[in-house]
């Protein structure tokens, strides 16, 4: 009797890592998920707290593939082993902070430590040639395969076919005639295999997960560098709060967030004890947080930002309400910016 095979798949929550392990899963091969936390994602935290993604799930979404494929999932974190893959990626960023191809190899290589400590065969991505400019290109595939050092662990059922065949195939552990030639940026096809497979609910098969493909967030990440003379060091909570808010540097020593609406000042409460925060104390307006190391002129200038972000921002005077670390409170009398005083450069 043949031992079966087992194998985990790379989860990101996406369609095409859905379909890969599927794929395996229909030649009787044990599959198990993982998904590796960077602190990065952008499933789950904004939709859950912004009033204008409420239609979206409140879910997460590498869970909710792993529920559909009835597999285990293993959620693994590694938030400081990937810093040193942003501050320092070796092939570079892509059109934003993203560090596609570093990031690639980071998690295979994580998945292979964990096969080999799990006693697992091999490891399955849903990558397809073509398909993303920077880590899915026919020339990085065998980069990601050599440098991961998973070599031919590594199966990438859905581009299989157009790529050389990998020790699963070689040995018989999984027949390559049943793998798939997808190639290109098209998902049409993954669409249309889905449909087939019946499932008919999916992450949106064109967005990524990675909030350091987006240019604001990154932008912000820049800046955060940038006001702390160059050291790229972060934590998790600086990694959060780029995701919400309104940023505003009026000077290199201190930065103002603004919440854009009422679940975004819910959320940024929970760092009251950690940044001086202001409110508006005559009219209704936003929790704001001052960042940095503001003097007394730069916390007038981030009362005037307060007051022009709230109701009161065509008043000739707002009371604003001031926070410190401490619990200590005052209250200031300031003149909202106006709308077109706030200068352009400010805004990250």
């Amino acid at each position: 009797m043949s031992t079966q095979r087992k194998a985990v798949a790379l989860i990101s929550g996406g369609l095409d890592s859905m379909l890969a392990a599927k794929t395996i899963m229909d030649q009787g091969i044990h599959v198990e998920g993982i998904n590796f936390f960077t602190g990065f994602c952008v499933e789950g935290h904004t939709h859950a707290i912004r009033a204008k993604d409420k239609e979206k799930p409140k879910r997460n979404n590498s869970l909710w593939v792993a529920e559909q494929l009835g597999i285990k999932l293993h959620i693994v974190d590694v938030i400081e082993e990937y810093k040193d893959v942003l501050i320092n990626p070796k092939h570079g960023y892509g059109a934003n902070m993203n560090p596609c191809l570093d990031c690639k190899i980071f998690m295979v290589n994580k998945a292979k430590q964990w096969v080999k400590e799990n006693g697992f065969d091999f490891i399955i991505t849903g990558e397809v040639i073509g398909q993303r400019p920077m880590s899915q290109r026919k020339a990085t595939m065998p980069i990601i395969s050599q440098q991961s050092g998973a070599d031919d662990l590594l199966l990438r059922p859905l581009c299989a076919k157009s790529l050389p065949p990998t020790l699963p195939e070689r040995e018989g552990w999984v027949d390559r005639e049943k793998l798939h030639d997808f190639s290109g940026r098209s998902r049409k096809p993954q669409m249309a295999m889905a449909e087939q497979l019946g499932f008919n609910e999916y992450a949106q098969p064109a967005g990524g997960c990675c909030f350091l493909t987006d240019a604001s967030y990154s932008a912000k990440l820049v800046d955060l560098w940038k006001a702390r003379d160059g050291n790229k060091q972060y934590d998790l909570d600086d990694v959060m709060l780029l995701k919400v808010g309104r940023h505003i540097r009026p000077g290199q020593h201190f930065k103002v967030i603004v919440a854009r609406e009422e679940g975004e000042g819910r959320f940024m409460q929970g760092y009251k004890k950690e940044f001086i925060t202001m409110n508006c104390a005559s009219h209704a307006g936003p929790l704001v947080l001052v960042d940095g190391s503001p003097s007394a002129e730069d916390l007038f200038i981030a009362a005037r930002i307060t007051a022009r972000y709230g109701q009161g921002r065509t008043a000739e005077q707002v009371d604003v309400n001031i926070a410190d670390k401490d619990g200590s409170e005052r209250t200031i009398q300031v003149k909202p910016f106006g709308a077109d005083e706030i200068p352009q450069e400010w805004y990250i």
